[in-house]
């Protein structure tokens, strides 16, 4: 009975080791060449990351707002007191 069980588990794990294999679909790549996502090379960055935007300093303050809606006001943590160690 136990030799069953280890060839079963044994089985199994075997199964699982190709799952991913057959796991995928194959798409084809819309954007296959374009310079302007992949850059002229594998090792050069695309041309899209070289586009800047000039800062608004007045959008800051409504980014702050939908934060603190989201996730709550942002106040720093009080400090943990050091627990004494000496028993006292």
């Amino acid at each position: 009975m136990k030799k069953n069980i280890v060839f079963l588990f044994s089985l199994l794990a075997m199964a699982s080791c190709t799952y991913q294999n057959n796991n995928r679909i194959e798409q084809k790549d819309v954007n296959e060449g374009d310079e302007y996502v992949y850059g002229l090379g594998p090792d050069s960055s695309a041309r899209q990351l070289k586009v800047t935007y000039t800062a608004k300093p007045e959008l800051e303050a409504r980014t702050a707002a939908i934060k603190d809606i989201l996730y709550g006001p942002s106040t720093p943590a009080a400090p943990v007191a050091a627990a004494d160690s000496t028993g006292a």
